[in-house]
């Protein structure tokens, strides 16, 4: 293999985490022979407290047979340098005598921040970092991928892959990913509520693959009441269910809404007043799996939305996929919590309706809520858009 060829590995690898590792980040990895072409062990993130990237490669090599020692190590992000649910896999590599570490991306977790190359290079190991090759490293790399010698592309697909990460990481809160079916003329519903279906079948297959990547999938009371979703993953397959989690300051829901025995545990955010009710202890009794949890008001009453992102990331959530209405959709807007929209638009006209989130309205042109499309994909007989606000991704190393 190329070294290009090793780099679209360990990132094809690191997907197969998608699903899987949360609250981890998802890391591929391949060990490579001192020839520099020859794999001797692969392998990637599993769940939470299994084995990480690293261990996975340097178990197959050994099953395989192969000898690792003088080999190259090549992963998405730093190995860790920590006792977390798992020993150190720095520790490991430096145990195993890897010649060489190629890393995608450092680790800013507070517990690795450098923390594994460094020992890694106390061992003799040679470690070098993807937009920080040494001159010798970037010119053979550059001989496979001559557009891109010092890495610079993977670094920057593995920090989209571990984005959420890294937000919470950084940022102290998950990245919000705002989800929304439209018609061409922007209505998400007519004017009676009725929004199923607007998009097609393999539209809404795809927003399942985008459920699946989330560690949470939030709504608000209004999306239950008129709609009743279960918002679980249930159109492409998945190890894991994303937690549920609905906005709800009254604690209106009601025990048979759907979401709640969906698989998996939900959260129900709701004033200090009503998680302490008789009604939150029934809703506990009926559906273990569900937690109220209380939440501060602002000062219109409505529950404090960046206090909810804060509160998901202690929970280990890296990225929060939001299917709400128009009215939830405009205050997450108001308050610059959503950091990207994912928007399925339909060939279909509409007329007058509900539209895709409730704010303003504007004075001025120049007041509009400016954003940068990252991409625009057919799906189907629809087209998905991706959309965020210039330099959102800026804490995580990117312009």
């Amino acid at each position: 293999m190329t070294p290009v060829e090793i780099c679209d590995r360990t990132l094809a690898l690191a997907h197969l985490g998608v699903g899987l590792t949360e609250p981890n980040p998802r890391v591929g990895c391949v060990l490579v022979a001192a020839d520099g072409r020859t794999v001797l062990g692969e392998g990637h993130t599993q769940q939470a407290g299994g084995p990480h990237a690293e261990i996975m490669a340097l178990r197959a090599a050994a099953s395989a047979g192969h000898e690792v020692r003088g080999a190259t190590a090549w992963v998405t992000l730093e190995p860790c340098a920590h006792h977390g649910r798992t020993p150190p896999c720095c520790d490991a590599l430096v145990r195993a005598g890897v010649g060489r570490v190629v890393v995608a991306l450092r680790d800013p977790f507070e517990h690795v921040d450098g923390r594994g190359i460094q020992r890694l290079r106390e061992a003799g190991i040679e470690v070098q970092v993807a937009g920080e090759f040494s001159a010798d490293f970037a010119v053979a790399h550059a001989q496979a991928h001559p557009q891109d010698p010092h890495g610079l592309a993977w670094a920057e697909a593995a920090r989209e892959l571990n984005i959420g990460f890294l937000s919470r990481v950084l940022r102290r809160r998950p990245w919000v990913r705002m989800k929304i079916a439209a018609s061409l003329d922007g209505q998400t519903a007519l004017a009676n509520g009725r929004s199923q279906w607007i998009t097609g079948e393999a539209a809404r297959t795809d927003g399942h693959a985008w459920r699946r990547r989330a560690g949470a999938v939030l709504t608000g009371i209004g999306t239950v009441r008129d709609d009743d979703p279960r918002l679980d993953v249930r159109l492409v397959p998945t190890p894991r269910q994303p937690l549920r989690v609905v906005i709800d300051s009254r604690l209106e829901i009601e025990p048979t809404a759907r979401i709640l025995p969906a698989p998996g545990p939900a959260l129900v955010y709701a004033n200090a007043e009503a998680a302490a009710s008789a009604r939150a202890q029934a809703l506990a009794a009926a559906h273990p799996q569900v937690t109220v949890v209380a939440a501060p008001a602002d000062e219109r009453g409505k529950t404090e939305l960046a206090a909810v992102l804060a509160d998901l990331a202690q929970r280990g959530v890296n990225e929060l996929h939001v299917e709400a209405g128009h009215q939830l959709n405009g205050s997450l807007l108001r308050a610059g919590l959503v950091d990207e929209v994912l928007v399925y638009l339909a060939p279909k006209l509409l007329g007058p309706g509900r539209g895709m989130a409730a704010f303003g309205p504007l004075e001025n042109l120049a007041d509009a809520l400016e954003l940068e499309f990252m991409e625009c994909t057919p799906v189907g007989a629809d087209l998905r858009l991706r959309a965020r606000p210039p330099g959102r991704a800026a804490f995580a190393g990117q312009a």
